[in-house]
């Protein structure tokens, strides 16, 4: 029983040092790397479960002043005109063309919207895997980027699902009284969360255009000489990108990016300028081809701070000849 004991003892000490919360820096064998991507991914999709559920009860039921994730979904198709819908005079209702369609639906519906609530909780995972492999400054633009993506992709969604009651009243007005509109609950779900997430990755294109200027890929006066073109390709790209095909989404989207695209070209003319100034003030474009650039070669810790001089052992220089 006592072997036993220290077996277990010495199993769940070996399972402790693996931790990441007792090996703050990060240094881990390639085994314990697999077994703490895993435990993230483990976590990570308990949350897209918990949140699933919970779109699950949520998509049928209200809770207080919010309306249900059913009410929100199924509004764009309500804000139709009445008469140009199906059966409008009893109500706003999808067609169910097979028995099992609803619960598919509000399943695929709840799985995504509980994804997003629940976002932070599994994206924490994925971050907690990465950042300790990071230095504080690389973490710290890590952090900026991400906040920054959550917000654009949130107002991309926004935008689309303000678009949307309009798209769909445009189309349904071309039928006039020669036709009624009688859409299924597939096809109808399925274009708005399709127009949702193109919206929102959409909108990530100014964040990607500063990090590359930031990293020094794209410069300013690179971006301001493709501007012409660029706002062309993003219009192409509306046209192709929205699944209704409709103006007012696909003019919705291409303004939108044109509009976030020239902010990026914006911050990243202010970039250069400051670095510019830098330049200037330092002197590097004074100084000739075979002359060392005053750069700081101090290297640094993981947390940014830089670590403290080191004095050569004693009775010896710090000559490499004395070395050898």
């Amino acid at each position: 029983m006592a072997e036993a004991a220290n077996g277990n003892g010495s199993r769940s000490s070996k399972r402790s040092r693996r931790s990441r919360r007792k090996n703050p820096d990060g240094t881990m064998t390639l085994i314990e790397h697999i077994y703490e991507f895993r435990r993230r991914l483990g976590w990570a999709v308990v949350f897209v479960v918990i949140g699933a559920i919970f779109g699950f009860i949520w998509f049928g039921q209200r809770f207080g002043p919010i309306p249900s994730l059913g009410d929100i979904m199924t509004h764009p198709y309500c804000a139709i005109p009445k008469e140009q819908r199906f059966g409008g005079e009893t109500g706003c209702r999808l067609l169910q063309t097979v028995p099992f369609e609803v619960f598919m639906l509000r399943l695929k519906v709840g799985v995504a919207a509980g994804a997003v609530l629940l976002s932070p909780a599994w994206l924490y995972q994925l971050w907690a895997f990465i950042a300790p492999g990071l230095y504080a400054k690389e973490r710290k633009y890590a952090l900026t980027f991400v906040g920054f993506a959550s917000v654009l992709f949130a107002a991309g969604a926004v935008l689309a699902y303000l678009l949307v009651p309009h798209a769909l009243a445009l189309l349904a007005g071309f039928g006039q009284d020669q036709f009624v509109t009688a859409l299924t609950g597939d096809k109808y779900i399925s274009f708005i969360l399709s127009l949702l997430v193109i919206f929102g990755v959409s909108f990530e294109l100014p964040l990607l255009v500063v990090m590359l200027n930031r990293v020094g890929v794209l410069k300013y006066q690179q971006l301001k000489k493709w501007r012409r073109g660029i706002v062309f390709a993003l219009f192409v790209f509306a046209a192709f990108a929205t699944p209704g095909s409709d103006p007012f989404s696909m003019l919705g989207l291409a303004a939108a990016l044109t509009l976030l695209f020239e902010i990026s070209i914006q911050i990243a003319r202010f970039h250069d300028r400051k670095l510019d100034r830098v330049r200037q003030d330092e002197g590097w474009d004074q100084l000739a081809d075979d002359e060392a650039a005053p750069f700081h070669y101090t290297p640094s810790t993981a947390d940014g701070e830089e670590p403290a001089a080191q004095k050569p052992a004693s009775g010896r220089s710090g000559s490499t000849d004395d070395i050898t």
